[in-house]
């Protein structure tokens, strides 16, 4: 009996080691499994928009803009990811059309350039003159004629403005969550938020 009843208690015991064995590897594989998924949900910056670094800080010492070359990145990346002849998505502000950039130097230098008057005429507020780079720079004057400060709803309140005001709102595609609904669909409402979070990644590294 004695002998019976140590064979049983080994085996219960090296049951028990093997159970435990098989929670320990799934927990890992849990947990490996949720560590991959967090990371997928930061922002990611393309090569493309990395490989453009060096012309970015090429302009942006012309423009004397130099301390803001992730900033000019992010927006890049915001933009267009780094993709096709107008990177930085800067046709408009240079012929008053989209498209009309061919040249992916000729789009970063005149993305950084309106971005350095976006900044100068924005008194160094770096929020305010990121979403005008979107908006265009007469949000900076309607800013300081409402409250001279950057803030989402401000940035909401004038698309709305723009949006309401356009006859033609077939051209607004509102392809922001919720922008729609906020009649908001003038420009990215949520521009600054986005550029950001790509500098953010782009300054940690």
């Amino acid at each position: 009996m004695k002998r019976k009843t140590k064979k049983a208690f080994k085996n219960t015991v090296a049951i028990l080691i093997g159970m435990c064995g098989v929670l320990i590897i799934i927990s890992l594989l849990s947990y490996e499994k949720t560590g991959n998924d967090t990371d997928l949900s930061y922002p990611v910056i393309s090569g493309e928009v990395e490989d453009y670094r060096p012309v970015v800080e090429k302009f942006a010492r012309e423009y004397q803009v130099s301390d803001y070359v992730d900033v000019l990145l992010a927006m890049m990346m915001q933009e267009s990811g780094g993709r096709g002849n107008d990177p930085m998505q800067s046709s408009e502000s240079y012929c008053g059309v989209r498209n009309c950039i061919e040249d992916p130097e000729l789009s970063i230098k005149q993305g950084v350039y309106y971005f350095s008057k976006a900044m100068e005429e924005a008194d160094g507020e770096l929020e305010l003159a990121i979403q005008s780079y979107n908006f265009g720079r007469g949000f900076i004057d309607y800013v300081q004629e409402k409250s001279g400060t950057f803030t989402q709803e401000i940035a909401i309140d004038f698309s709305k403005k723009m949006y309401e005001n356009d006859p033609d709102k077939e051209k607004y595609r509102c392809l922001r969550d919720g922008a729609r609904e906020l009649s908001a669909c003038y420009g990215d409402i949520y521009y600054v938020r986005s550029v950001m979070e790509y500098k953010n990644v782009l300054s940690a590294k």
